[in-house]
């Protein structure tokens, strides 16, 4: 995103930074803990790769999400938030919120539409605590259906 010179007030610098739709939603996403890019792209649909990528990048610059290469024969990208990035958790919440007392959408028109809620939505049975977390998550670099083959 092209960053311009504007007021100097401070919400519009955080619209700035938030850009557009995507960024709330990548951070709804990550909340649960680090995705790979293919995650994200199934669970954005229908973003396209390009948009992702670009929003990603910006967040990372923005310091809102870490991005970790694993290499192997497989090397694979995962995005995780940052503890700046998780001070957007309140404001997610309040989006939900808004979005529900507005009527915009229901969340079982998402669950018929995708087969479950979102992972903030209270009425997901996993839901994940929204409070800005106060020590760091540990990013897990292998996830057990990862393992790689070692070949000789």
């Amino acid at each position: 995103m092209i960053r311009r010179d504007l007021d100097g007030c401070p919400i519009t610098g955080a619209l700035q930074m938030l850009g557009d739709k995507w960024t709330m939603l990548v951070v709804r996403e990550l909340v649960s803990g680090p995705k790979r890019t293919m995650e994200l792209l199934s669970n954005l649909y229908p973003i396209s790769s390009r948009t992702l990528l670009g929003r990603v990048r910006d967040m990372e610059k923005d310091g809102l999400i870490d991005r970790s290469t694993y290499g192997g024969n497989s090397r694979h990208i995962q995005y995780a938030l940052t503890d700046r990035g998780r001070l957007l958790l309140p404001l997610l919440e309040s989006l939900r919120k808004l979005g529900l007392a507005l009527e915009c959408n229901e969340c079982e028109d998402r669950k018929k539409r995708l087969g479950a809620y979102c992972e903030a939505c209270p009425k997901n049975e996993y839901r994940v605590d929204l409070e800005p977390a106060t020590e760091q998550r540990p990013i897990h670099p292998r996830r057990d259906s990862d393992d790689s083959i070692i070949l000789l």
